[in-house]
């Protein structure tokens, strides 16, 4: 019977995300849009040169530009990979911070314009106060969780 040493561990497995938590669509779309941008900056050079050579042409470009764009598709797929998704999905996940300051500042602006409007048309507090509890209630949600109002499977079916 063999004994387990102390300084032996199990091993882990990898997990095919370092940043698993569940994004909604919109937010996937987001971090798409960091990584694709991350992958063109990384090719730049690439994208200019093919670019240059497909300034003027229409059609003849797939063989007068030939090794241009097979450049520019290497390149890109070299580094189209997970690291590079994960490291924009951490540069989404950093950036979360501004976005949140932008949309106070966006909400007090519309808290300043709605008290405007209050008061230049005499509209009752509670008409305020109830789009105040609601801009409250909104914020970047994260984790995937569902909308309150989207039909549930059972009541599809019924």
């Amino acid at each position: 019977m063999a004994s387990k040493t102390p300084d032996t561990e199990p091993e882990k497995l990898a997990l095919p995300s370092l940043n698993p938590l569940p994004l909604s669509a919109s937010q996937e779309a987001q971090v798409r849009d960091v990584y694709y941008k991350r992958v063109r900056r990384l090719c730049a050079d690439e994208i200019k040169a093919f670019a240059e050579c497909a300034v003027g042409r229409s059609f003849t470009v797939a063989w007068a530009c030939k090794e241009q764009h097979r450049a520019m598709n290497s390149c890109m797929a070299s580094h189209a990979t997970r690291a590079e998704h994960d490291a924009a999905r951490q540069e989404w996940f950093s950036m979360r911070q501004e976005r949140q300051r932008k949309r106070e500042a966006k909400a007090k602006v519309a808290a300043a314009q709605e008290e405007f409007m209050r008061e230049w048309w005499g509209l009752p507090e509670e008409v305020r106060l109830s789009k105040k509890r609601e801009m409250e209630d909104r914020g970047e949600r994260i984790g995937g969780m569902p909308a309150a109002n989207r039909p549930r499977i059972d009541e599809k079916t019924r």
